[in-house]
């Protein structure tokens, strides 16, 4: 009987352990992001798709002063930017260069 009792306290102490951690959010980007920014001034711009560690699609730009910064994924600027990327398809050395990271399928 104490045997029976133990395991199952065993248990019950388990699943609390297991369901009790919180989650992480691991977004790179605080808050919505910036709805635009200087188009001459981009170095780079990545496009991160949402994952188990962030729920959310994150657009990130790198600046040509080596300054990283977020953009609003909703933002007539940020779709537009996207937009052309996909048009063109192409990797830009010296003007905007396109990183696509994360999964592009669900």
């Amino acid at each position: 009987m104490k045997t029976a009792a133990f395991l199952v306290f065993l248990a019950c102490l388990l699943a609390t352990q297991v369901h009790g951690q919180k989650k992480f959010n691991r977004c790179s980007c605080v808050g919505k992001g910036l709805d635009r920014v200087a188009l001459r001034n981009i170095e780079k711009f990545e496009i991160i798709h949402p994952s188990p560690s962030c729920g959310k699609q994150e657009i990130i730009v790198t600046m040509k002063s080596s300054e990283q910064k977020c953009l609003n994924p909703e933002s007539k600027f940020t779709q537009e930017l996207i937009r052309r990327a996909l048009e063109k398809r192409v990797i830009l050395t010296d003007e905007v260069s396109v990183v696509f990271s994360g999964s592009t399928s669900r």
